[in-house]
Order: structure tokens, then sequence, then C-alpha cells
């Protein structure tokens, strides 16, 4: 198994884990294509050129623990975009 498969199922675990990385996140979301584009403080947006997707959202902080209910936002786009 690749380790863009492996991010993925970690990501689309239903319930979604509450162990997820921003670093992870931003590791999958290259591996799908999306580019990183800083904003103020710690926003961030991935676009995905082909689709003209723009997924906009901030950096956890102080830690690099991913919320619940961004990761509960995520998983539609990721299987839209990722699809293994």
């Amino acid at each position: 198994m690749s380790r863009k498969s492996k991010l993925l199922k970690k990501f689309l675990a239903i319930p979604p884990r509450r162990d997820l990385t921003y670093d992870e996140l931003e590791t999958l979301m290259n591996m799908c294509g999306f580019d990183r584009i800083e904003g103020k403080g710690s926003a961030v947006k991935f676009y995905h050129h082909e689709a003209d997707l723009l997924i906009s959202l901030h950096r956890p902080h102080p830690g690099n623990i991913l919320k619940h209910y961004i990761v509960r936002q995520l998983q539609t786009k990721l299987k839209e975009m990722c699809d293994g």
C-alpha cells in the first residue's frame, strides 16, 4: 500500500480520527495535486488547478493536531479529489 493510500485511509476513517496532524494533511494534499497558498497568520489554502477547487482552513495552534470538525469537512473533498 502506497503512502498516499495509507494517509487517505487515515483521513477517510469513520468515525474521523482525532490524532491527525496538519503535517499529514499537507503531505496528502500535495500528493493529491493541491498547491499550498499561505495566508495571514495561521490561514492556509489548498488549491487544485485541474478541478479549480479551493479549500481554506487554519493551521491548528498551539499544537499540530487537526480539529475534529476540520477533518469531517475535508472528508468529502478528499473522496472527490484523491480517489486512491
